[in-house]
């Protein structure tokens, strides 16, 4: 359940965990965990996106540019930016970005002294026109565009673009139309490809094998934040990168995102982990929920209710249906277990899963309303959890690819309590 990262703000959960950068504990387990060598690199055979996946992808955009009306695509520096031209770079005042035009190659525009980073990481074949501190970028957009005769044409924005970039492109371009690119971003980027999902089923491999060393390692009266230096040492000794840990203790885990409230591992309460990472920028989301020592009988009652609430999602997830049925389908169960009704709690409050791929959450959602039929390579976080406030909270999440025949698990879900990573 991981929230956005990127160029936005801070989520809550982000906030939580860097408030928790008190000086590290050293209980015995920890000090011992770090000087075991036991962990080796997944990782060492993993594919990066090659120039001609990204050629096949501007190709694909420019097939949907074609069927929805679109004559540009424009794209500042993020996910969507790495996706189609490899380009890595950060967003600032100083405006880099892509356009991608309907036909012919797309062109780079960034400032004149940052040209030479900038072709760094290009991947693809592109022209590259660059602007002074003196000028406007988006004059220089404009000119691209007339110059290959779209200046009429419709623009397509990509969702996630800053408003000073629309502002600025109308004011320089007032013949353009400006529409959203979702048609054309989100075609291309929800259907991932089989290189794509190898990465991604490399990253789960790598979350799984880090929890499994560390779920033997929590010892009572660790913090959230010793349990999370464990899993962030062995993801990265397992070759994985990025990696990014929420645990949750006590009556924490009553709430999907936690509290700030001073935690340690105590005998007979949950633990909810909520840990993932990056294999060569695509990235994992896994959950796991358990008792450190005993459960009791409404611990485990809970435990096996989201346990079958998964299974609802991913029996529901079939091609054709809307992304929002299989939300529909977990709440229909829950009600008829006592809970909710609605987002109500005791219950589950936020949606039933989010899209993922380079990025942790992308369109679209298994949440009520979404009207997106599931096709092949979408792909998407499978967690229903439950929420009873002032007590505890139960999550387990493992994402799913949708192939021609269904929905297949990148990671397989627990079946006991007693057993959370068998």
């Amino acid at each position: 359940m991981n929230s956005e990262r990127g160029a936005f703000p801070i989520p809550r959960r982000r906030m939580l965990q860097a408030a928790a950068l008190a000086p590290l504990v050293m209980t015995p387990g920890l000090a011992r965990a770090f000087d075991e060598p036991d962990l080796q690199d997944m990782t060492g055979n993993a594919q990066p996106i090659g120039p001609e996946e990204r050629k096949a992808r501007i190709a694909r955009a420019q097939r949907l540019m074609q069927a929805n009306g679109i004559g540009a695509v424009l794209i500042e520096p993020g996910s969507s930016l790495i996706y189609f031209t490899g380009v890595r770079w950060g967003r600032s005042e100083r405006l880099t970005c892509v356009v991608i035009p309907v036909e012919g190659e797309p062109c780079i525009v960034t400032p004149f002294f940052e040209e030479p980073s900038v072709r760094e990481s290009l991947a693809v074949p592109a022209e590259v026109r660059v602007w002074q501190e003196d000028e406007d970028p988006l004059k220089v957009v404009a000119g691209f565009l007339k110059d290959r005769k779209l200046g009429n044409r419709p623009v397509g924005i990509e969702e996630t673009n800053r408003y000073f970039i629309v502002d600025g492109l109308q004011k320089a371009l007032p013949t353009a139309r400006i529409v959203s690119a979702n048609p054309v971003v989100r075609g291309c980027r929800m259907i991932k490809t089989a290189p794509e999902l190898a990465l991604m089923q490399l990253a789960s491999d790598v979350t799984v094998a880090a929890y499994r060393w560390t779920h033997s390692r929590i010892e009572a009266g660790m913090t959230p934040r010793d349990i999370a230096a464990l899993m962030s040492a062995a993801t990265a000794r397992l070759g994985g990168t990025n990696a990014w840990n929420l645990i949750l203790l006590g009556e924490a885990a009553a709430y999907p995102h936690g509290s700030g409230k001073p935690q340690k591992v105590v005998p007979g309460e949950v633990v909810l982990m909520d840990c993932g990472c990056s294999v060569q920028g695509y990235q994992s989301d896994i959950s796991r929920s358990f008792v450190f020592g005993e459960a009791n009988a409404q611990q485990r009652k809970v435990w096996n209710q989201v346990a079958r609430g998964q299974q609802v999602a991913i029996e529901a997830a079939q091609l054709g249906r809307s992304a929002g049925s299989v939300d529909d389908a977990v709440r229909r169960y829950y009600v008829s277990e006592g809970y909710g009704p609605d987002y109500k709690l005791p219950g589950l409050s936020h949606r039933t899963g989010h899209g993922i791929g380079m990025d942790g959450h992308e369109p679209v959602n298994l949440v009520r309303g979404e009207k997106t039929p599931l096709a092949p390579g979408m792909c998407f976080s499978n967690e229903p959890g439950i929420y009873i406030p002032g007590s505890f909270g139960i999550r387990l999440e493992d994402c799913f690819h949708m192939t021609e025949s269904g929905p297949k698990w990148f990671s397989t879900p627990p079946k006991s309590i007693d057993k959370p990573f068998d």
